[in-house]
């Protein structure tokens, strides 16, 4: 099995172009918001650990949110639980299509996290910047504040980019994108 770990900054199209890959997708963003809405197990730790922010279930992000911005310790304590419900989430979905040639790996922080093995194909997604702060800013519950608590904990573009094996310039056409995937998958193949 080929497994492809997507990276690049928030809001450049890695889910857009993970999705265009035509492969198993592992989407962790879409795996924290279902933790949140349905993992109790998930809710009772970080309430032990943030009584103060984490009061409901299911976890409201807004709390989440506020949680961060309050106290930049927070996020450290939130990634510790959810990064470990994650990986466990990761390698089931990995045993599940273990008979697949390859899978996509749509994970945020795949390197700062060490979730990466060192025989995946790497591909950073690069946009201009322009386009990326018109997305980013499209988001619901978009807060600039927590965007950049986020970008503290990420490595830099420079480094990931090093890190990569492919580059995908993503100008959010299809066509394009369609194009830079069929030259990945035809040198991996």
């Amino acid at each position: 099995m080929i497994r492809i770990g997507i990276l690049g900054d928030m809001g450049s199209g890695k889910s857009y172009v993970a999705e265009n890959f035509g492969y198993p997708v592992f989407n962790a963003d879409n795996e924290v918001s279902k933790l949140y809405k349905k993992n109790r197990k998930i809710f009772r730790k970080l309430n032990k650990k943030l009584p103060n922010y984490i009061q409901s279930f299911p976890i409201d992000k807004i709390e989440v949110t506020k949680a961060i911005l309050i106290n930049k310790s927070n996020l450290k304590k939130i990634i510790k639980i959810v990064h470990h419900e994650i990986k466990k989430k990761m390698k089931l979905f990995i045993k599940k299509n273990k008979n697949k040639k390859i899978v996509v790996l749509d994970i945020p922080l795949l390197l700062e996290n060490k979730i990466n093995n060192k025989s995946d194909i790497l591909v950073y997604v690069e946009s201009k910047r322009e386009d990326i702060e018109k997305r980013i800013k499209k988001r619901v519950n978009f807060n600039k504040k927590l965007f950049n608590k986020f970008k503290k904990i990420q490595y830099s573009k420079s480094y990931k980019k090093r890190k990569s094996d492919f580059i995908i310039k993503n100008d959010f056409t299809k066509k394009s994108v369609k194009k830079s995937i069929r030259n990945i998958l035809d040198k991996i193949k």
